[in-house]
């Protein structure tokens, strides 16, 4: 049961879809984490964020993904906190982070599906973001 939630600004939910997607497989990757950093240091919507809350809400959420209903909570935080027309920069953000390290395995791919569903990005969207998430991180 997941009690004593703590609440989050709209960065933190975007800091905590990032997590989430890093954290699915249960091993957070260097890439993944500076590419956690970078989109915080560089994306306009965190222009004011704190960027050391970067660790509390990833404890939240790896404490979270220790809980039965954990997934659940986390999306309930990301959806209370996050305002609607976010939603797909949430979901942008998250692809990034999936893509960094260079590979996309089973478990990020069932996140990144889940987020889609819980965050009820239209199908088109999700589509030309995954391109441009390939296209921008394609390598010669």
């Amino acid at each position: 049961m997941v009690d004593n939630l703590p609440s989050f600004s709209p960065c933190d939910a975007l800091v905590a879809v990032m997590v989430g997607v890093s954290a699915s497989d249960q091993n957070l990757r260097t890439a993944e984490l500076v590419a956690i950093e970078r989109a915080v240091n560089h994306t306009p919507v965190f222009a004011n964020y704190d960027i050391d809350r970067i660790r509390a809400i990833s404890q939240t959420v790896i404490s979270l993904f220790e809980e039965e209903d954990g997934l659940d909570a986390l999306f309930g935080l990301v959806r209370d906190s996050l305002p609607e027309r976010m939603y797909e920069t949430a979901y942008l953000l998250a692809c990034d982070v999936a893509a960094s390290d260079g590979r996309l395995g089973e478990v990020e791919a069932e996140m990144l599906a889940e987020i889609r569903d819980q965050l009820d990005i239209d199908r088109l969207h999700s589509v030309a973001i995954e391109f441009a998430t390939r296209a921008r991180h394609r390598i010669l």
